[in-house]
């Protein structure tokens, strides 16, 4: 009954996203078609390195796509639903605007991390999943729909981990006055999503390897959907992920709700 009033309170949310969305259409499509040209230059970044070589670590040009494609789905989704909410958290929390999630009848980081979603960014998910959808036809892949399932699964669990890491971010705008560098820093890290495992074990040994792959797992939240796709289901890799997704996604709520302790409201 907890979760059906919660699932309530964010249609409430997207209703009240959609018609501001309405109210600025041409907001919407500027910021749409930003994001497609983004998505855009990385396609071609792909194509072009391949018109001079075959194969990068491995992995050719349409399992590239397909990685690339998974990457993108991932963040446009995290741009859609969360990001928005999570860059103005700290801004709120310094001017005192943060009482407003307070004052809300449900969890206060369910509250502050949920209220706008940015319609542009979910439309692109979209295409994101077209360039997937293009790459395994290319690859000749013919997956059922229980690979199916699970791919949305582990792109979940990829999601659920950078959600957590950028909540981590900016939780700590409870103890420094600004922490938008740090938002930014990890926006620039999530492009390491977009290497293939592989190449950055050859590229990256030693400490950058077990920060980057392990530590802060940015690689492996494009990587491991994307295998499974090409190469069957693997139940360590599937494990490893959602592990990783339960450890962070953990973290952030203690660490956020630490943090919610310290908070002096606007009118204390």
């Amino acid at each position: 009954m907890k979760l059906l009033s919660y699932f309530r309170l964010w249609l409430a949310c997207a209703r009240y996203s959609l018609v501001r969305t309405m109210m600025f259409r041409m907001d919407f499509l500027m910021w749409g078609l930003v994001e497609l040209f983004w998505m855009g230059v990385n396609i071609a970044l792909v194509s072009v390195i391949y018109e001079h070589t075959d194969t990068i670590a491995g992995w050719g040009k349409y399992e590239m796509l397909l990685l690339v494609g998974s990457s993108m789905i991932v963040q446009r989704l995290l741009m859609g639903f969360f990001w928005s909410n999570l860059f103005e958290l700290g801004r709120n929390v310094r001017s005192g605007n943060f009482d407003f999630f307070l004052a809300q009848p449900g969890n206060v980081m369910f509250m502050a991390s949920t209220r706008k979603i940015d319609l542009e960014g979910i439309a692109n998910v979209f295409v994101a999943g077209g360039i997937v959808v293009y790459a395994a036809q290319k690859l000749g892949l013919h997956p059922g729909w229980d690979q199916i399932a699970i791919y949305c699964i582990m792109l979940l669990c990829g999601l659920a981990i950078h959600y957590s890491l950028i909540t981590l971010a900016v939780s700590l705008s409870f103890w420094i006055v600004k922490a938008e560098g740090m938002e930014h820093g990890y926006f620039s890290l999530t492009e390491f999503s977009r290497l293939p495992r592989e190449a950055f074990h050859s590229i990256a040994r030693g400490i950058p390897n077990v920060l980057f792959v392990y530590l802060l797992p940015a690689v492996v939240v494009s990587n491991v959907p994307a295998r499974l796709l090409l190469h069957g289901f693997q139940w360590t890799h599937a494990l490893w992920l959602f592990g990783i997704a339960v450890f962070w996604f953990s973290l952030a709520v203690f660490v956020f709700h630490r943090g919610l302790r310290r908070y002096s409201s606007a009118s204390s």
